[in-house]
């Protein structure tokens, strides 16, 4: 069965500065619980605020390295979730159920696209 990473992309902008409320997280627990049963949750994990991360670029021939916060980012990758789907329709199904878990106030986008097997 096709693999397909979902990338969760969020506002740091807007998001609530305490984080996710403890009730949407017991909501994304239980879905995440569903998912696994159902053998198509593979790895999920959310990820450090921008401000931690570090940006690696090769150009010219040359690296360089950037640290953040990258302000010039509306949208950054928050989290993700490697799934395991028959095809990328049913991806797209429980990709659209744990945006559902979220309240009305967030902003969240998930780019799902199905990983390349070698």
């Amino acid at each position: 069965m096709p693999r397909f990473l979902s990338m969760i992309r969020v506002d740091e902008q807007n998001a609530p500065a305490e984080g996710p409320s403890p009730e949407l997280m017991e909501r994304m627990g239980e879905l995440i619980e569903e998912m696994t049963k159902a053998g198509v949750m593979l790895d999920t994990a959310g990820l450090t605020p921008t401000s931690d991360g570090t940006r690696v670029t090769w150009s010219g021939g040359k690296i360089s390295c950037t640290d953040g916060p990258f302000t010039e980012s509306k949208e950054v990758i928050g989290g993700y979730a490697l799934l395991q789907a028959k095809d990328k329709a049913e991806a797209l199904e429980w990709t659209k159920r744990f945006l559902r878990v979220h309240e009305e106030f967030w902003t969240i986008t998930c780019e799902v696209r199905e990983v390349v097997e070698p």
